[in-house]
């Protein structure tokens, strides 16, 4: 992962912060309560990020062991820092290669990762691998970027101001939005009973301007900015304040939409 596309320095905490109650917290809560009705022996959260869905799993799932994995350090360091159990064991892991013998888990969660996997179906297939007979996975991945306005909108600020310089990875978050490639990915993995399903949810944030800083500085994208011009960073999150305010008012209440896929070994 190079340094334009790492989650490093500041940008996990501003992640966190900023963006993690306006996007991630409604499908975190979403995720775990389509697991509350059993008991598990043993879960992988790959993708684990600042653990948002880790903490639910704790507080709201009844399991004996959680391994909760993630490629970049500084997010688990900053998931360690935030969720404190003695039921966690957190490690870095490449969902492509993890270091896990074959039917290991009862469960595998995966929230909004899978679209950074470089390869897609290898990461399905792991998953696979390290389940047990009968056992469950669970993903989610955003749909299509102007289903979810407010970072639609922000988004084509930042690349008024960026131009030709975008980065590759900018687009990645939400490249997978296809129902039946989600289907058929999961399916070639292995697994049966997959079943695809379009989650609309309201992601609110207390002020424009916390959810502008999100947006730039909790992302990867703070750094391709800073390379071309430091001084951007504050005219960009002016203007992406102003128009989140003008459209979504100033707490903003913007909808949200995600694919939500659940299948069994």
């Amino acid at each position: 992962m190079g340094k334009t596309t790492a989650f490093t320095g500041a940008i996990p905490a501003n992640y966190e912060n900023y963006l993690g109650p306006f996007l991630f917290e409604p499908y975190a809560v979403d995720l775990v309560s389509r697991l509350q009705h059993k008991e598990y022996d043993d879960i992988l959260e790959i993708a684990c990020g600042t653990g948002r869905v880790t903490a639910h799993l704790v507080k709201s799932v009844k399991f004996d062991s959680l391994v909760a994995t993630d490629l970049n350090p500084d997010m688990i360091e900053m998931a360690r820092e935030k969720v404190r159990s003695n039921k966690i064991k957190w490690m870095q892991a490449n969902a492509m290669d993890l270091p896990f013998a074959d039917r290991s888990f009862d469960l595998v969660v995966m929230q909004f990762g899978i679209m950074f996997f470089p390869d897609k179906q290898e990461g399905l297939n792991e998953a696979y691998r390290v389940l047990r007979p009968k056992g469950k996975l669970i993903f989610n991945t955003w749909d299509k970027p102007e289903a979810v306005p407010a970072i639609y909108k922000a988004r084509k600020i930042i690349e008024s101001f960026l131009g030709d310089d975008l980065p590759v990875f900018y687009d990645i978050p939400y490249s997978m939005h296809n129902e039946n490639e989600l289907k058929r990915l999961t399916e070639l993995a292995g697994f049966n009973d997959v079943k695809v399903s379009l989650v609309k949810k309201e992601g609110i944030c207390s002020s424009a301007s916390q959810l502008a800083k999100g947006i730039v500085e909790g992302n990867p994208i703070y750094l391709t900015i800073t390379e071309k011009d430091p001084s951007l960073i504050n005219l960009i999150e002016d203007q992406i304040a102003k128009e989140l305010s003008a459209k979504f008012g100033e707490q903003v209440k913007s909808p949200l939409q995600a694919w939500v896929v659940e299948a069994n070994k």
